[in-house]
């Protein structure tokens, strides 16, 4: 790893969680033969790692496989810019977000949504609109997603 590793996280931490994202069932007898160690030692900083929020194990879906097929990205001006946060959780709970985050330059935050449909992301871009402080959005639709992934952990090396 790089020598800035602020994270509290060792070479140890990132191999376990680099097996996880290749297979998040991935059993601690494998990882532990993987890595060498034993699998009380996996276990323990396992359990570790989801105790203090560095992971969580979920199943991740194929959303055009299970039916989500209009994918956008929705760029959202906010007036007054006091409004920023209050606008930023209130979007935060819808459950279409499925990224968000306050961005510096044209527009105030950036949101990307999984919906069913284009009539599904209309009403939803609807929705956003009415939030008060909502200025203005921009909407952009993905037509086709190449690379839906997580960070790939050896950049960090």
């Amino acid at each position: 790893m790089n020598g800035n590793n602020y994270t509290g996280l060792d070479e140890l931490d990132f191999a376990i969680l680099t097996c996880l994202q290749e297979d998040g069932r991935m059993s601690f007898t494998v990882i532990a033969e993987k890595l060498n160690v034993s699998i009380g030692t996996i276990r323990t900083r396992f359990n570790k790692l989801i105790e203090d929020g560095t992971i969580n194990i979920i199943g991740r879906v194929n959303p055009d496989k299970v039916g989500f097929h209009s994918y956008a990205h929705i760029a959202v001006y906010v007036r007054p810019a006091t409004l920023k946060e209050k606008v930023a959780q209130k979007i935060a709970k819808m459950p279409e977000v499925s990224f968000l985050a306050m961005t510096s330059g044209d527009y105030d935050l950036e949101v990307d949504v999984m919906c069913r449909d284009n009539d599904h992301l209309v009403a939803f871009v609807n929705k956003i609109s009415a939030i008060e402080g909502v200025h203005q959005t921009k909407t952009i639709i993905y037509f086709k997603v190449y690379k839906y992934a997580q960070p790939d952990l050896k950049l960090l090396k």
